[in-house]
């Protein structure tokens, strides 16, 4: 077993010893998807090789937008999956870290950086994996503010010090830079018997943070307050485990945090999304609560404008203070800005909820529109 400070890991041992493959997990934690693969990451995860895939674990999809050229490290790399399919997606003058504290899974990631780098015509690798720790990247030798995007796939709960990981990332990012990660998170403070239980920390429960932990841990560091992205729901295919756990529930969500200047808009902004950007060229999902479609006005609230305007994303945008509200589409009424979605179980409701509706055969209801 791995040890750190005065806890013991026992990911070493369940990751690449007691699970071999992804089917080996008890729970579909590492399969949750809240959202279909868009056309140009599944062109990307073909090019991943069969054995790096096959020993993935991670919880949801961490590609976020943007991404060309952009210096990007992967907390919890494992076997280098979403390392590869973003050293595709960030071209041959990107570059991709990968740190993970499992000897096994590095060694399986840079077993195959070859392969990958002539798959995608580069001549220099764009990516390389480290062993450590998240919560001492200092000590794997990353430097301050020397990372645009950190991404991180359900790896955060399977740490002891999640407020030491998100001041590390917070540490090596530039300014404007953003942590895009997905993870674990528990309806409420987990007690003891779930929190030390072996099998369920090793399959990401026992380790979940209570989701208000997380806002208030980020913010303390120094983020903006997270950015809901997209939640699913959690199940334990397992009556053990499901009688430890009780009436504690479980979502795989992500997030987005983003390292701005606390100074920025001090009002509402209109916003424009230009267009353009690889695989959303007209349609951006930003978040749980904005959705910008090429050429909208959008009426934001001054969080939203500050991060858009410090962050990669200020040449997508055109922003402007909104001196008056803008009226709602189709009708004379004032549009209110949009009141943010924060809470992960709410949004999973919401979700499923979309999902069971019955739909419309018209825009006018069954008979279609007149």
């Amino acid at each position: 077993m791995e040890t750190y400070g005065f806890f013991v890991f026992p990911s070493q041992d369940y990751y690449g010893k007691e699970l071999q493959k992804s089917k080996d997990l008890q729970t579909n934690v590492c399969v949750t998807l809240a959202r279909p693969l868009p056309t140009f990451i599944k062109e990307a995860l073909k090019c991943v090789h069969d054995d790096v895939v096959s020993r993935y674990y991670g919880c949801g999809l961490v590609i976020p937008e943007c991404l060309e050229t952009c210096w990007i490290l992967d907390l919890g790399s494992g076997s280098g999956r979403d390392c590869y399919m973003l050293s595709k997606l960030v071209g041959e003058k990107g570059h991709v870290t990968g740190i993970d504290m499992t000897d096994a899974q590095v060694e399986v990631a840079k077993k195959h950086i070859d392969y990958h780098m002539k798959k995608f015509g580069y001549q220099v690798p764009n990516v390389d994996f480290i062993h450590g720790y998240m919560e001492k990247l200092g000590d794997a030798g990353l430097k301050d503010e020397s990372y645009d995007i950190i991404i991180s796939n359900c790896v955060i709960n399977l740490s002891p010090d999640k407020r030491a990981v998100l001041q590390e990332a917070y540490r090596v990012l530039k300014a404007g830079g953003e942590m895009y990660f997905s993870d674990v998170y528990a309806s409420r403070d987990l007690p003891e018997d779930i929190r030390k239980h072996r099998v369920l920390w090793g399959e990401c429960l026992g380790g979940a943070l209570w989701w208000k932990e997380l806002y208030r841990i980020a913010e303390e560091v120094g983020f903006c307050p997270p950015r809901l992205v997209t939640a699913s729901r959690i199940t334990i295919n397992n009556k053990e485990l499901e009688s430890v756990v009780g009436d504690c529930r479980f979502v795989s969500a992500t997030f987005r945090l983003f390292k701005v200047p606390k100074k920025g808009p001090a009002e509402r902004c209109q916003v424009i999304y230009n267009g353009g950007i690889t695989g959303h060229e007209k349609e951006l999902e930003f978040d749980a609560s904005f959705t910008f479609k090429e050429g909208d006005v959008v009426e934001v609230d001054a969080e939203t404008a500050a991060i858009l305007q410090s962050s990669r994303f200020a040449e997508e945008f055109l922003i402007r203070l909104a001196a008056g509200r803008a009226p709602a589409p189709g009708g004379c009424c004032p549009a209110k800005v949009k009141e943010k979605l924060v809470d992960p179980f709410q949004l999973v409701e919401q979700l499923e909820a979309k999902d069971l509706a019955p739909k419309p055969a018209g825009c006018c209801g069954p008979k279609g529109c007149c």
